[in-house]
Parts: C-alpha cells; structure tokens; sequence
C-alpha cells in the first residue's frame, strides 16, 4: 500500500514538474513571438516615416500585425487550452479588423464583401469546434466537417454571386465537392476500421 502511495506521489510530481515545464516553454516562446512582431510593427513605421515623412502605408501592415497577435498569442500562451480564447478573439474583432483595413485601403468591399464572408467562416469554425467536442472519435468528426464544408461552400458561393456576380459553381468548385466527399469518405473508413480494432 505505501508503495502504491509512493508511487502514486511520484507520479504526480513528474506531471507537476511537466506542466510547469510546458508553461515556462509556452511564456518563452510568446515572449519571442511577441517581440518579434513589435520589431515588425516598428521597422515598417520607421521605413514609412524615412520614405513619406508621415505614416501612410504602414499603418495597413501594423493593422494586420496587431491582429494576428490578438487572435495568435493565448493559443500559443496556454496552448491548446488557448485555443478557444483565440476563437473568441477572432470571432469577436475579424469584422472591426475588416472595417479598419476597408478604410484604410479605400475599398468599400474588403468590408462590405469581408465581412459577410468572415461571418459565415467563424459560424463553420464553431461548428467544427462542437462536432469535435460532441463526437469524441476524431476520424467521425473529421469525417462530419469535411461533410459540412460543402454546404458551407455553396453558401458561401451564392453568397459571393449575389455581391459580385460570380457564378455559383463552376469546375474547381465541383472539383472541391468531389475531393471532400472523397476525404470524409476515407475519415469514416478509417473511423469504421479503427472502431474494429483493424487500425491501431
């Protein structure tokens, strides 16, 4: 019994140790990420102003830098438990980014068009989170978004042929369709194997 205790201690010192590890490796490497995109932020305003004398260009590339540190930094601070804070932050600034970026490229449509399109790709991106959190065999549930991404396509299509006149299907999106029934088709054979016991 004292040994299984031992044992026991053991182990969950191991796994303190290991966490503590990870989050001392996680803090690190934000730390570099971070560090590196205010380099970035800063060496394209200082190339602006020595070119143009004031800030006219590099106001889109720090725009988008900004953004990407938002959405990207508590995926890679907490790692996957990061990742649903990081959905939440797209979800919640993708459409003020849109409008942001709109004006400053003088180009109604990056917003108007953009946003329509960021919407309806968030939406998808939360039904993957919760087909994977409501199906626990992952080939299944990889197998159910590749299903899903097809109606999400066509959507996305009609949606574009209204706003800009492009055709609803043409070859490379029946190409699409085909490749993704092909693909969830190998998710749920393989799902079927494993569940057999034919995959390890």
């Amino acid at each position: 019994m004292e040994s299984y205790e031992k044992k026991a201690d053991e182990n969950l010192i191991a796994l303190k140790k290991k966490d503590k590890n990870n989050m001392t490796k996680h803090v690190i490497i934000s730390i570099l990420f971070s560090a590196t995109l205010l380099i970035g932020i800063m060496v394209c305003l200082i190339c602006d102003i020595a070119i143009s004398g004031n800030l006219t260009w590099s106001l889109i590339p720090v725009s988008s830098i900004v953004f990407a540190w938002i959405i990207s930094f508590p995926s890679i601070f907490w790692g996957k438990r990061g990742f649903t804070v990081s959905l939440i932050s797209l979800s919640v600034f993708i459409v003020p980014y849109l409008f942001l970026l709109g004006g400053l490229l003088k180009a109604k449509e990056v917003f108007s068009v953009g946003a329509v399109m960021a919407v309806v790709s968030i939406i998808f991106l939360w039904i993957i989170v919760a087909v994977f959190k409501c199906i626990e065999r992952k080939l299944a549930a990889l197998g159910t978004t590749f299903l899903s991404a097809i109606p999400l396509m066509i959507i996305v299509n009609v949606i574009l042929s209204k706003m800009i006149e492009e055709p609803v299907l043409d070859a490379w999106d029946v190409l699409s369709v085909f490749m993704l029934l092909i693909l969830a088709f190998v998710s749920f054979i393989c799902d079927y194997a494993k569940k057999k016991g034919l995959m390890k």
